[in-house]
């Protein structure tokens, strides 16, 4: 991670994740509810967040396979063009935690962080290419008003080139976080490092 940044109740630290429920013990889990975590990553046996999804493996396993194939599959956009689109998402949904693991994300893989301080700062406008711009656009524009989109907004991706498979992953990873988030803040809410620490 480069410098901290905490704007606006947003932050690119690491956070924890309390939920509101009881998590799944993974001692006595069944093997669909392992299989279910391992599906994920192996760090997912010892997260809060997906030992309470593990309460419905088939439902986890699902969108696993779905989160995945649009965050991690070969080709298309860039990875780092995912995960700003996973952090606009955030950001514009209030999810503090979503939006710090992203913005840490694009920040390993784009080794900047310029464009994530000016989204935790106001979304609309950020970027720092126009590529980057009409991306942040899109994935506001998606999220908040998705019956909306057009032609025109399309047209305007690839106008500063984006392909077609490149707006296909913007538009899976906008709508994947436009149903994380929400799911996320209704089962837990984030611990900041301080309050943590206390």
């Amino acid at each position: 991670m480069t410098a901290p940044i905490r704007i606006k109740g947003f932050t690119n630290e690491v956070l924890k994740w309390k939920p509101w429920l009881d998590t799944v013990n993974v001692d006595t889990a069944t093997p669909a509810q392992l299989a279910a975590l391992d599906e994920m990553s192996p760090q997912a046996r010892t997260s809060p967040y997906f030992l309470v999804l593990a309460h419905q493996p088939e439902i986890l396993l699902q969108r696993s396979i779905a989160f995945n194939a649009i965050m991690f599959a070969p080709g298309g956009m860039p990875r780092a063009e995912r995960e700003l689109g996973a952090t606009v998402e955030s950001r514009v949904n209030g999810c503090v935690y979503c939006a710090s693991v992203h913005a840490q994300r694009f920040e390993q893989l784009a080794k900047r962080n310029d464009v994530i301080s000016q989204v935790f700062e106001e979304p609309m406008g950020a970027g720092t290419t126009a590529r980057e711009k009409a991306i942040v656009e899109f994935s506001i524009r998606l999220g908040v008003e998705p019956d909306k989109i057009s032609a025109d907004d399309v047209r305007g991706l690839k106008e500063v080139g984006l392909t077609e498979l490149e707006i296909l992953d913007l538009i899976h990873s906008v709508a994947i976080f436009a149903w994380a988030n929400r799911l996320m803040l209704n089962l837990g809410e984030p611990v900041f490092p301080e309050a943590a620490a206390s």
